[in-house]
């Protein structure tokens, strides 16, 4: 007498007869010492299937995995998006401390003479040398928040993206004069403390938070993928 297998729910089994033939039989494989939920797929008879059926069953191992409940997945892509978050908007402020510090020194340099320039250029044009001291601190957050802030939603024109970003920019300057105003006609604090708290206070902050959206929605726009190789510019 021998046996086939033919899989793990059944084998076949060859008996000789007495009168040298042979017959076969397929039989249920035993069970005994597997876990319950694989003894289960190994006895057919026990699921309603007729005596000597083929039990059918994928690998545990081909199995695929199970996919993450939606209210995992919805966690994971908010995790993600505040980081991204969180990250634009830390460089956006050493980007936005670079410009400051860049402003001051070129207005400086051409009002009363820094290294490395011993006179001032422009000492007695006060308001040239803040228009030359705003446009380069201008083009200097430009180009940091385009090459590494919003690097991965820089737009593939930077002409038309610079425009928007000297609107933006305009915007934002106007809002800290808007401040500034509503302070000290309105409500009539017309001290140097007073002035000063409203535009470099509560104006730089509105407008700091004004741009900050702006630029995400306005000028850098054009989400981009940085790991097929580096982005047109």
């Amino acid at each position: 007498m021998g046996t086939a297998g033919r899989g793990p729910a059944e084998e076949i089994r060859i008996t000789v007869t007495t009168d040298n033939t042979l017959q076969a039989q397929s039989v249920p494989t035993p069970a005994q010492g597997l876990p319950p939920a694989v003894a289960g797929l190994l006895r057919p008879a026990e699921s309603g299937a007729a005596p000597g059926a083929t039990a059918v069953s994928a690998p545990l191992g081909d199995r695929p995995a199970p996919s993450p409940a939606p209210a995992e997945g919805l966690v994971a892509r908010l995790r993600s998006a505040f980081d991204v978050l969180y990250r634009e908007m830390v460089k956006f402020g050493a980007i936005g401390a670079l410009a400051f510090v860049v402003d001051l020194y070129v207005y400086n340099l051409l009002r009363v003479g820094l290294w490395p320039v011993t006179e001032a250029p422009l000492g007695n044009k006060t308001v040239l040398c803040k228009v030359v001291s705003v446009s380069v601190a201008t083009v200097v957050a430009w180009l940091g928040n385009r090459y590494w802030t919003f690097r991965h939603r820089r737009r593939a024109t930077a002409r038309s993206e610079f425009a928007l970003f000297v609107v933006m920019n305009v915007g934002g300057l106007l809002i800290a004069a808007a401040c500034l105003g509503v302070s000290h006609y309105l409500l009539g604090l017309t001290s140097a403390l007073a002035d000063n708290v409203s535009t470099n206070v509560v104006g730089l902050v509105l407008g700091t938070l004004f741009r900050f959206w702006a630029y995400r929605q306005f000028v850098f726009t054009e989400l981009r993928d940085l790991t097929k190789g580096p982005a047109v510019a």
